[in-house]
């Protein structure tokens, strides 16, 4: 979660493809680690494929 916090202040945009490259785990891990972050993350796509998070 930390390595995750870090990533989100520095970039304004985030995808479960970016956290997964960047913290070097798997796309379902960091699927899982978006959806426990719960209302700290608005996703801001509107879309099922392809989406992308922002803190809010």
């Amino acid at each position: 979660m930390p390595r995750l916090a870090g990533l989100l202040l520095n970039s304004p945009l985030v995808s479960v493809p970016m956290i997964a490259q960047n913290l070097e785990i798997s796309q379902q891990a960091a699927q899982m680690l978006v959806e426990n972050m719960g209302s700290t993350l608005r996703e801001i796509t509107g879309r099922r494929r392809y989406r992308a998070w922002t803190i809010g």
